[in-house]
C-alpha cells in the first residue's frame, strides 16, 4: 500500500503520526548535512504537499479511541490522520494546509459500503412498473407499496389500462404471492387476451407470463423440453410460471423485450444516482450476469472518473462451474480480472457460489420443511456445488455462498469442514451470504470453522409477519437472519441490500438490524438485534474486511483512501428507530467531494422495438442454441474471440467459435441481449 509522506500504515493517532514524521524529517536533514551535499540538504527539505483539514460537528472514524474527533486531514486521495482540530493544526506545524468548513455542521463517517448489490438487476427492475410489497423511493419519485391482493390487482389493472396500444407489453416487478395472492397465466389472460403481460417476482428468481407474452417471446412446450431436467421440473408452461433454474433458462427468450439498450442505460444511470443518494462510497456485485457486453455497459455508466463510488465484482462461479472444471475452472475465473474499467473492477481470488433458493419465493431448503408442505429448491445441486467449492478452495479463493435455509447452510458448512480437514487454510473468510435462517448449532459451527457472515437484515422487516402465518410459522419466522447468535460468538458480520432485494441504503440496513421492526410494528426476535456500533461496523470496516479491503477503506485511519459519507445527524445519538431517516449530504471519494444534487426527472426508457419489428422478437437471438451452452466448442452459439471482432461475431448467423471467459463469456442472457442489440441498433 502506498503511504503518504513516509508514514507507516498503522492506526495510531495523528499526534503520534506527526511526531514520528517530524523525527524522521529531522534525522534526514542531519544525515544530509553530515554528508556535506547541498543537493542532499535541498532534497531533505523538499516542501511537504498541501493538506486539507475537513472540520465537522463530529468525525466517526470507526477506529478505537477516537472520541472527540472533529477534524480529518487529507493529502491527495489519502487520509493523513484525524483528531481534535486544535491538536491537528498544531501538529501539522510547517506543512501547508487549508481548512475546509463545508461539513462544519455535519457528521463525517467512514465511507458507507453496500457489500452486495446487483446493478444490472436493479437497472432492469426499477425501470419497470413497480408494484411491490414496500415503497421504493427513487431519485425520480416514489413507487408506493401494494400489500394486499386487492391493492395488487387494482394497481396491475390500472397499469394495463394506462397503455394505449393493446399489443404493447406490460412489464412489472414486485409481485409476491404471500402478499398479493396467486397470479398465474389464467389471471393475466383475464386481464388482457391481447397484451403481453410479464410479471417479474419480487425475488427476481421467477416470472409469470400470460398467453400473448408466451407467444411474443416464443416459449412453447417444445422449448421447455430443451431445458435441463431441473429447469423443466421448475417450469409450469400451462400456468406460465418459471422459477429458479427455469427462470435462468427462459431469460434469453425474455431479453429482447426486457433488456433493451435504452432500458439498461437508463436503469444503470438511475442505479448510479440511487447509490450516491444513499451515501455509498463502495459497492460490490457478487456473481452477477456473466457477460462481457453487459459488463462493458456497466463500465460505461459506473466506471467513469466522476462516478462518486467504486464498484467491485466477484465472478459467478455457478455459471463457470456449469461449463468448466478443475484447472480450466480456475483459469477461466482468472480471465475475468481484466473485465473492469476505471472505477469498476473484479476482486482477485474471490468467487460467488449458490446453495438454495430465494427467500422471497420461499424456496430456501429447510431441514424441517414448510408448514404447507411445499418444497425448497437448489440453485446449485449438491453434486455440482461440492466439486466447485473444492476446486476454488484448493486454489486459495475466498468463497462467498448464497444461502437462505438451514438445510442449504448444512451443505455449505459440510463443504467447508471437509476442506478444512483435508487442506487447512488460515484466514479463508468463507462468507455466508444472506443468512436467511440458521439454527443455533449452525452459528457455533460457523464460528468454529472461521467463516464470516454477510446478512440481509431486511428479510425480517419485510417477511417475518407474513412468514409467521405462511410457510415457516412464528418460531422460525422470528428467528430469520439470527445475527445475535453469531455476534455473541464474535463472528465478523457485514450487512448488504442485495438490491433490488432490499433498498440499497446502508443506514436503512443498520436500522433493520438494530430494531428488527416488522411491517406490523412489532419486534421479531429481539435477542437477534445488533447494537448500533455493531451495525455501523457492518456497513463500514467489517464490510471492507469481508472483501479483504480493510487496509484500504472502511475506517478513517492514516494511509487509507479518503472515503467519507457526510450525514445530517449522528447515528449514535439519534433514537435507533430514526437511524433510517438520517439525511445524506453527500460523499467524499478518494479526496474529491460529491454532494448529493437534486435529481433530474426520472428517465423512462423505451420498452418497445420499432413497429413493426423487423422479425419476431424471439427470433432476434438463437436462444435454444445458446441457452447455457454458449461456451462449449462445437456448439451452435455465438463466440467472439476469433476470427471476428466482438461486434460482428456476436451477431446471429456468424461463424461459431468457442467463447472463453477472458473473451466475452458465454452467459446465455448476455449473448441474447447483445444479439438483440446487434440486430436492432
Amino acid at each position: 500500500m502506498q503511504v503518504q509522506s513516509g508514514f507507516a500504515p498503522t492506526r495510531r493517532t495523528i499526534l503520534q503520526l506527526l511526531a514520528g514524521a517530524s523525527a524522521t524529517a529531522m534525522a534526514s536533514i542531519a544525515q544530509a548535512q553530515t554528508a556535506g551535499s547541498l543537493q542532499d540538504v535541498t532534497n531533505a527539505l523538499a516542501p511537504l504537499p498541501q493538506a486539507t483539514i475537513y472540520v465537522a460537528r463530529k468525525v466517526i472514524t470507526m477506529e478505537p479511541n477516537s472520541d472527540g474527533t472533529d477534524a480529518v486531514v487529507v493529502v491527495g486521495d489519502r487520509i493523513l490522520g484525524s483528531g481534535k482540530l486544535a491538536e491537528v493544526k498544531a501538529r501539522l506545524a510547517s506543512q501547508p494546509f487549508s481548512i475546509d468548513e463545508t461539513f462544519a455542521d455535519k457528521i463525517i463517517i467512514a465511507g458507507l459500503i453496500d457489500q452486495h448489490v446487483h446493478p444490472t438487476l436493479a437497472a432492469l427492475t426499477l425501470t419497470l412498473d413497480i408494484i411491490a410489497i414496500e415503497d421504493w423511493v427513487l431519485p425520480g419519485g416514489t413507487a408506493k407499496a401494494a400489500v394486499t391482493p386487492q391493492d395488487y390487482t387494482a394497481r396491475l389493472t390500472a397499469a394495463e389500462k394506462a397503455l394505449t396500444n393493446p399489443t404493447d407489453p406490460l412489464l412489472t416487478w414486485g409481485y409476491h404471492q404471500d402478499f398479493h395472492g396467486m397470479i398465474r397465466r389464467a389471471q393475466l389472460d383475464a386481464l388482457s387476451k391481447t397484451r403481453p403481460i410479464m410479471v417479474w417476482h419480487r425475488s427476481t428468481h421467477e416470472f409469470i407470463l400470460n398467453t400473448p407474452a408466451l407467444v411474443l417471446v416464443g416459449i412453447t412446450p417444445d422449448f421447455v423440453a430443451t431445458l435441463s431436467k431441473d429447469a423443466q421440473a421448475q417450469s409450469n408452461f400451462d400456468e406460465g410460471h418459471f422459477y429458479e433454474q427455469a427462470f435462468f433458462g427462459i431469460m434469453p427468450k425474455l431479453a429482447p423485450v426486457l433488456a433493451t439498450p435504452q432500458r439498461l442505460a437508463a436503469g444503470l444511470t438511475l442505479t448510479r444516482d440511487y447509490l450516491h443518494h444513499s451515501g455509498i462510497t463502495m459497492a460490490c456485485e457478487p456473481g452477477g450476469v456473466l457477460s462481457r457486453p453487459l459488463q462493458e455497459a456497466q463500465n460505461q455508466i459506473l466506471g467513469g472518473n466522476t462516478v462518486p463510488f467504486r464498484t467491485h465484482y466477484l465472478p459467478d462461479g455457478k455459471s463457470l462451474a456449469a461449463q468448466y472444471s478443475g484447472p480450466d475452472l480456475i483459469a477461466q475465473t482468472q480471465a475475468l480480472m481484466s473485465w473492469g474499467q476505471g472505477r469498476t473492477s473484479f476482486l482477485p481470488d474471490q468467487v460467488k457460489l449458490f446453495a438454495d433458493g430465494a427467500i422471497y419465493s420461499q424456496l430456501m431448503q429447510m431441514r424441517d420443511g414448510y408448514t404447507d408442505g411445499h418444497k425448497g429448491e437448489w440453485l446449485m445441486d449438491p453434486d455440482v456445488f461440492n466439486p466447485a467449492f473444492d476446486a476454488y478452495w484448493a486454489a486459495g479463493y475466498q468463497i462467498h455462498i448464497h444461502q437462505n435455509g438451514d438445510l442449504g447452510l448444512d451443505m455449505v458448512l459440510d463443504a467447508l469442514e471437509r476442506n478444512m480437514r483435508s487442506l487447512p487454510r488460515p484466514d479463508h473468510r468463507t462468507t455466508i451470504v444472506h443468512f436467511g435462517y440458521a439454527r443455533k448449532d449452525q452459528a457455533a459451527r460457523i464460528a468454529a470453522l472461521g467463516a464470516i457472515v454477510s446478512a440481509n437484515p431486511y428479510y425480517v422487516s419485510a417477511l417475518a409477519d407474513r412468514y409467521s402465518e405462511v410457510g415457516l410459522g412464528p418460531e422460525r419466522a422470528n428467528e430469520m437472519v439470527p445475527l445475535g447468535d453469531v455476534s455473541a460468538l464474535s463472528v465478523p458480520i457485514s450487512l448488504h441490500s442485495d438490491m433490488p432485494m432490499a433498498p440499497s441504503q446502508p443506514l436503512f440496513l443498520v436500522w433493520a438490524a438494530v430494531n428488527r421492526t416488522t411491517v406490523s410494528g412489532r419486534v421479531a426476535g429481539p435477542e437477534q438485534r445488533l447494537t448500533v456500533d455493531q451495525a455501523l461496523r457492518a456497513v463500514t470496516i467489517d464490510a471492507a474486511q469481508s472483501l479483504r479491503l480493510e487496509t484500504q477503506i472502511g475506517s478513517i485511519a492514516p494511509g487509507k483512501y479518503a472515503n467519507f459519507t457526510i450525514l445530517e445527524d449522528d447515528p449514535y445519538a439519534v433514537d435507533p428507530a430514526k437511524i433510517k431517516d438520517i439525511g445524506v449530504w453527500g460523499t467524499v471519494l478518494e479526496g474529491t467531494v460529491y454532494p448529493v444534487t437534486p435529481p433530474d426527472a426520472q428517465k423512462k426508457a423505451s420498452l418497445f422495438l420499432p413497429d413493426p419489428a423487423p422479425k419476431p422478437l424471439y427470433a432476434l437471438a438463437k436462444v435454444a442454441a445458446i441457452s447455457g451452452r454458449g461456451g462449449a466448442a462445437g456448439v451452435a452459439a455465438c463466440g467472439c474471440c476469433a476470427p471476428h471482432p466482438v461486434r460482428s461475431s456476436c451477431e446471429p448467423g456468424q461463424p461459431v467459435v468457442a467463447a472463453g471467459m477472458g473473451c466475452c463469456a458465454s452467459n446465455a442472457l448476455g449473448w441474447a441481449v447483445v444479439a438483440q442489440w446487434a440486430a436492432t441498433l
